[in-house]
Formats: C-alpha cells, structure tokens, sequence
C-alpha cells in the first residue's frame, strides 16, 4: 500500500525529493511533503486528499487490515 500511495503523491508534487511516505504498524500511512506542495496534495477543500484516501480504502479491501493516511508537512 505504501508503493501506491508514493507513486500517487510523487506524480502531483514538484518537489518528488521531499516525499517520504512510512507505514506504521497500526495501518497509518504518513505522507510528509514540501510545504509548497501541501497544496497540492490537499487540493480544494480537501477534494485529492480524499481521494488518496478513497483509492486506499478500495485497494485494501481484499486485505485484511484497513489503512488510513495522514498528510503531513516536512519540517
């Protein structure tokens, strides 16, 4: 799942050095990015954002843990 959601952030971002997406053990995935790029990977009110997560939620189905992602800024 982490292999997805890179792949997805990585082809909307400038800055592709910046992405760096981990797993926990709990099925949270973290995307950090640029803080010019935030916009991007939020979109208008959230619309993209959602849509990782709705990706997510149907590409884990046939799996048996569920994930969620959290969007983050790097420092």
């Amino acid at each position: 799942m982490v292999e997805l959601v890179q792949y997805l952030v990585t082809q909307m971002v400038t800055d592709k050095d910046a992405v760096h997406v981990a797993e926990s053990e709990d099925g949270i995935i973290s995307v950090r990015v640029a803080k010019a790029d935030m916009g991007k990977v939020i979109g208008r009110q959230g619309k993209i954002a959602k849509a990782i997560r709705t990706i997510v939620k149907a590409a884990s189905a046939g799996c048996e843990k569920t994930y969620s992602v959290d969007i983050l800024e790097v420092e």
